[in-house]
C-alpha cells in the first residue's frame, strides 16, 4: 500500500513541488520507503510508497513510454502478471516488474473499462495529458480510500484527508450532517464526510475530471442472484475460490504475514497462507487483559496447530486510553467504539517484526452471514409472527447471552427488539442499531440540534435504496446494508487501513475477492445461515483444514474495553481537558450539563449501557477530532525534492 494525492487545475497555473510535498508529508506513515512527485502545467501528482512489488524498480509517479499518461497509484493489483502478458501480446513494452505499469498500459488499452479486468485493492489517478482529464477509480469493495475535494474549478484528492488540508489550498469544517451520519450509522455514508466540502469516492465507482469538473460512474454494484438450491460442487467451488483468493493475495515481494483473532475467518486464511507460504509464518494477535474480551486461547491454539511464529499485542488498562488521541488522528472521524485502538497496535507490532504485509478475515461476516445481527433478523421476524409468544421471545436469551446473564433487564430488550420497526421497512435488519446508536443525539447542545432540523439520515438512506434491493430475502437486503453501512466506511477505512497504514502495513482481505462475493451472494441464504448457525458452508469447508475446536467454535465478536478504558487510575490529562465545559462550548456539539452527568456516572463506574458507553466515546472522539482537524490549521514541512526517489515533468508532445 501507499498514499496518494494530487491537484488538478482547469487553467496552466501549474502545482509546485512545495505544495505536493506538504502533501506527501502528511501521507509519509503510509509509505515510509520512499515518495516522489509529477508536476505539470495543470496536474501534479505525489507518491509515498510502501515496497512490496519490484522494490527496486517501483517508484511513483510512473509514466508510459512518451509521457503522456501518468499514474499515481495505491494498492494492489493481484493478477498483474496475468494482464501483464495479455498487454505484452497487445503491444506494449514494460519498463519494470510492478503491478503499478500494469495500470498505466491498461489505460492505453481499454480506458475505463480497465476496471473489470482488476482483481484487487485500490485508489489511483491517471493523468491523460493528451486529453486533459485526470481518471480516478477505487476498488469495488471500498477496500482502499480516496478523498477528494473541489475548490472553484481546481480538483484536490488523497488517500486521507488530511493530504487535502496540508495543501493549504483546502479548509478544514466541520458538516453536521456528516457528523449526525456518524451518530447514526457509526461512519458518514460515502460520498459524505464529516468535514464539509470533503467527499469520499464510493466503492466501486470511477470519476473523469475535464474542464474543471468532475463526472462520477459506477462500474460495480452490489447484487444477490440467490439460488433456490446450493449446487452440488458448492463446497468445492468454495474450496477452489477460498485457495485462489488466498493465492493470488499471497503475492508479494516481502514476507506476508497475517492477523489472527482465534476466530473461524482469520484461522482459515491463515491456516492457508501457512500452507502456501515458502517460510514459517508470522501471525500476530491481539490479547486483552479483561477475559471478557480475550481470545488468547483459541489463538495459541491455531498458531501451534499451523506451526506459525507468533507475536502479541498485549492490550492493558491504560493502553486504549493513552494512544485514543493518535487513533482519532488517523481515523479522521469521530468514533463510537474503541475498537481500532487495539487494532493500531496491532499493526505497531506486525511493523516492529519486520512484517509490512498481512492476511486479514475481514469480508467473511458479510458474506456469510456470520453477524448477530442476521440471526436477529431472523427472530425477530419469527417473534413477530406471534409476537404474543413468549418461548419464542426467548430466543433473544439464547442470542445475546451476555444482556440476560445478569438475570436483569430481559423484557426491556425483548421488547427493544421486537418494537423497533415493521418487517415492511426496507431498515428492519438494521433499526434496533440504528435506532440505539441515535440516542447519543439525545446529548447534542441545542443549537447544533437545531441546525439539523432538515437532516434525514435514514429516509435519504431509505431513498438511496436500488430497485433490486426490493427484490431481495430479507437476509440478503440486511447483508446489502452491512456492506454499504459497515463494512468500507468503518471496517475497511477506520478499523482497517487507518490503523494498520497508520504504521505502514498493508493488509489484504482473501473474503473480500469480487469472485468470493459473487459466489457467496447466489448461494440460497440457508447454505449460509441454517436456523441460528451461522457461516454453515464455510463451516463446512473450515472443516477440511482446521480442527474441530475451531471450526465448530460460535463467532465472538470483536470488542474492546469502551468508556471505562478512559477512567481507571492514572488516566491521561486530555481527557478532562476535552471533556471540559469550556472544551466543550468551544467545539458546539454536545450539551455540556448532559454530557457533565455522563462524566461522573462514567467516573462512579455505574455508566454500563450500550447508550453510555457510545455516548462517551462519541464526545470524546468528536472533541478530539475537532481539535486536531477544525481548531489547529494544518501544517506539515513539506518533504525535500532533493530526496525524492522520482521527480517528473510534464512531457512536452512530440509533433506527429
Amino acid at each position: 500500500m501507499c498514499g496518494i494525492a494530487g491537484i488538478a487545475r482547469s487553467t496552466p497555473s501549474g502545482v509546485t513541488v512545495e505544495t505536493l510535498g506538504r502533501m506527501a508529508a502528511a501521507l509519509q506513515h503510509r509509505g515510509p520507503d520512499g515518495y516522489g512527485f509529477y508536476t505539470g502545467s495543470y496536474v501534479g501528482f505525489a507518491h509515498n510508497r510502501l515496497s512490496i512489488v519490484d522494490v527496486a524498480g517501483g517508484g511513483q509517479p510512473l509514466a508510459n513510454e512518451d509521457g503522456q499518461v501518468v499514474v499515481t497509484y495505491n494498492g494492489e493489483i493481484y493478477n498483474h502478471p496475468e494482464l501483464r502478458r495479455e498487454l505484452e501480446a497487445r503491444g506494449h513494452v514494460f519498463r519494470t516488474r510492478s503491478d503499478t505499469e500494469v495500470l498505466v498500459h491498461a489505460y492505453e488499452e481499454w480506458g475505463a473499462a480497465m476496471l473489470h479486468r482488476l482483481n484487487g485493492q485500490f485508489a489511483f489517478a491517471i493523468h491523460d495529458a493528451a486529453r486533459r482529464t485526470v481518471f480516478l477509480a477505487r476498488d469495488r469493495f471500498g477496500v482502499r480510500p480516496l478523498f477528494y475535494a473541489q475548490s472553484g474549478r481546481a480538483l484536490y484528492f488523497a488517500s486521507e484527508v488530511k493530504a487535502l488540508f496540508a495543501s493549504g489550498e483546502v479548509s478544514a469544517a466541520m458538516d453536521p450532517r456528516g457528523l449526525d451520519e456518524v451518530f447514526t450509522f457509526w461512519a458518514a455514508r460515502p460520498p459524505r464526510t464529516p468535514f464539509r466540502d470533503v467527499r469520499s469516492l464510493e466503492p466501486g465507482t470511477y470519476g473523469i475530471w475535464r474542464d474543471g469538473s468532475l463526472h462520477l460512474h459506477r462500474y460495480y454494484d452490489l447484487a444477490y442472484p440467490e439460488q433456490r438450491a446450493e449446487p452440488r460442487d458448492a463446497l468445492e467451488q468454495l474450496t477452489g475460490l477460498m485457495e485462489t483468493a488466498t493465492s493470488l493475495r499471497m503475492r508479494a515481494d516481502v514476507p506476508v504475514g497475517a492477523y489472527l483473532s482465534g476466530g473461524l475467518d482469520s484461522s482459515i486464511t491463515a491456516s492457508l497462507a501457512a500452507r502456501m507460504t515458502p517460510h514459517q509464518l508470522r501471525t500476530f494477535s491481539i490479547t486483552f487483559s479483561d477475559s471478557r474480551f480475550d481470545e488468547s486461547e483459541f489463538q495459541r491454539a491455531v498458531a501451534g496447530g499451523i506451526g506459525s511464529l507468533h507475536g502479541i499485542s498485549a492490550i492493558g488498562e491504560n493502553v486504549i486510553a493513552q494512544s485514543f488521541p493518535e487513533v482519532v488522528w488517523h481515523a479522521e472521524t469521530p468514533l463510537l467504539r474503541t475498537a481500532p485502538a487495539p487494532m493500531y497496535h496491532l499493526a505497531k507490532l506486525t511493523k516492529a517484526s519486520g512484517i509490512k504485509v498481512v492476511l486479514t478475515g475481514e469480508g467473511a461476516d458479510e458474506l456469510f452471514l456470520g453477524y448477530d445481527l442476521f440471526k436477529e433478523v431472523a427472530v425477530r421476524r419469527f417473534c413477530l409472527r406471534r409476537p404474543e409468544s413468549r418461548g419464542r421471545q426467548r430466543l433473544f436469551d439464547r442470542l445475546y447471552p451476555y444482556l440476560f446473564e445478569q438475570g436483569r433487564g430481559g423484557e426491556f430488550w425483548r421488547k427493544f427488539f421486537l418494537d423497533a420497526g415493521r418487517p415492511d421497512d426496507p431498515l428492519f435488519s438494521h433499526l434496533p442499531r440504528i435506532l440505539l446508536t441515535s440516542r447519543i443525539k439525545e446529548f447534542y447542545a441545542p443549537e447544533f440540534a437545531a441546525s439539523l432540523t432538515t437532516a434525514r439520515p435514514m429516509d435519504e438512506l431509505r431513498e438511496s435504496l436500488p430497485a433490486r434491493f426490493f427484490q431481495w430475502s430479507p437476509l440478503n437486503q440486511a447483508a446489502y446494508l452491512e456492506m454499504e453501512l459497515l463494512l468500507s466506511p468503518y471496517l475497511l477505512s477506520s478499523q482497517g487501513d487507518r490503523m494498520a497504514m497508520a504504521h505502514g502495513v498493508e493488509g489484504r482481505y482473501p473474503f473480500l475477492d469480487h469472485r468470493l462475493f459473487e459466489f457467496a451472494a447466489a448461494l440460497p441464504t440457508s447454505s449460509r445461515l441454517l436456523g441460528l448457525r451461522e457461516k454453515e458452508i464455510l463451516r463446512r469447508f473450515a472443516r477440511r483444514i482446521l480442527p474441530a475446536s475451531i471450526s465448530g467454535r460460535r463467532k465472538q465478536p470483536y470488542r474492546a474495553p469502551d468508556a471505562p478504558s478512559f477512567f481507571a487510575a492514572g488516566a491521561p490529562g486530555y481527557i478532562a481537558d476535552m471533556l471540559s465545559e469550556e472544551a466543550l462550548n468551544r467545539v458546539g456539539v454536545w450539551a455540556p450539563r448532559a454530557v457533565g452527568g455522563l462524566v461522573r456516572r462514567c467516573r462512579a463506574g455505574s455508566a454500563i449501557s450500550f447508550r453510555e458507553n457510545q455516548a462517551l466515546l462519541a464526545v470524546l472522539s468528536t472533541q478530539l477530532w475537532h481539535h486536531q482537524f477544525v481548531a489547529t490549521a494544518a501544517s506539515s514541512q513539506a518533504l525535500p525534492t532533493h530526496a525524492a526517489d522520482v521527480v517528473m515533468h510534464e512531457a512536452v508532445p512530440v509533433p506527429a
